[in-house]
């Protein structure tokens, strides 16, 4: 199902905020609780966890893949453990990229599932033992952070520079899933993406709980299709204008930009206006990896529409080098301690 975020949830708190604070207050009280009280099951293989702090948007599938790509440098069978938001599987299945459409098994997961084997699950702890049973030794999590069911072996906390936690509030009165210091104490590491000073506050709290901080942003790939294009941009994900940022840095000019919800369901009617717009101010369409997924095995349409997009992949660069490393190693490491105990 596609959500979107309310607007003011990214802009300094407001009446609305803190004509919420009540209903916030409960649900970051609920949050925290069930955080701090669960019973996490654990697994014989290390467990790492790429979250938020916040819903969507901050870039954990690019992370996801580049933390799974250096898990193989260093021996590794990574897999990759998912929700399937956008999805409609009730039960656990392993994606097949070539085969699954976006509607049934998620958008991000399609995208995951090109570079190791994914498995969808509701249940997190099935789903972990089921990509056990076909040989990964190495499970990446991609969100599910607040989740009660698995036990985290490191978790990786993505905040984006520009936006940060929005107004500080937690849902329904801004975009925090729980309240930031009962998050915190769940969390190994902070990964800024980005330019920007919008986390400083979250650095802070992380460089004060001793936490470690880590740097990286996102890298357009194949920018000689796009460089001197005019493009009519358009996004379905937690952050467009990051994507019609990244356009623009791979040199593309951004003449018209149109937003959708996060995992956004196309539509022939979508697909019909997003065409003619392009076609009448003369400009080429460009979308995300995302949202090119959900456009395959469509109506004609949308088919149509999917034949008009070029994409623009990007992938996460670490300002240094040996980040990735290091991750894979604390949770290595960490998970060796549990298993002496």
């Amino acid at each position: 199902m596609a959500s979107e975020a309310p607007p003011f949830w990214w802009e300094g708190a407001d009446w609305r905020a803190w004509g919420l604070a009540p209903f916030s207050a409960l649900y970051g009280l609920v949050a925290g609780y069930r955080m701090a009280s669960a019973k996490r099951a654990k697994v014989d293989v290390p467990v790492l966890c790429v979250g938020n702090f916040t819903v969507g948007g901050e870039g954990k599938t690019p992370v996801s893949i580049a933390l799974a790509k250096q898990a193989k440098k260093l021996g590794r069978k990574p897999g990759f453990l998912t929700r399937g938001h956008g999805g409609s599987m009730t039960v656990a299945h392993l994606v097949d990229a070539k085969k699954d459409l976006a509607r049934h098994v998620g958008d991000e997961p399609l995208l995951l599932a090109g570079h190791a084997p994914t498995l969808v699950a509701p249940d997190r702890l099935t789903g972990a033992r089921e990509l056990i049973g076909i040989g990964c030794d190495f499970i990446i999590m991609d969100d599910g952070f607040q989740s009660a069911r698995l036990h985290m072996d490191y978790a990786v906390m993505v905040v984006d520079a520009r936006r940060g936690l929005g107004n500080g509030h937690v849902i329904p009165g801004g975009p925090l899933r729980a309240r930031l210091i009962d998050q915190l104490r769940h969390a190994d590491a902070i990964l800024t993406m980005g330019e920007g000073n919008a986390a400083d506050h979250v650095v802070r709290k992380a460089s004060r709980a001793g936490r470690p901080v880590f740097q990286a942003r996102l890298k357009p790939r194949g920018v000689r299709a796009i460089k001197g294009g005019r493009f009519l941009a358009f996004a379905g994900i937690g952050n467009p204008k990051k994507f019609f940022d990244s356009v623009a840095q791979a040199g593309g000019a951004v003449v018209e930009g149109k937003s959708f919800p996060d995992h956004h369901p196309y539509d022939d009617d979508d697909a019909r206006d997003l065409i003619a717009a392009a076609e009448k101010e003369e400009l080429q369409l460009i979308t995300t990896e995302k949202d090119m997924v959900r456009l395959r095995g469509g109506s004609e349409a949308l088919s149509a529409l999917a034949e008009h997009c070029r994409v623009l992949q990007v992938e996460a660069a670490f300002d240094a080098p040996d980040m990735p490393v290091t991750i894979i190693e604390s949770t290595i490491e960490a998970w060796r301690a549990r298993m002496l105990k």
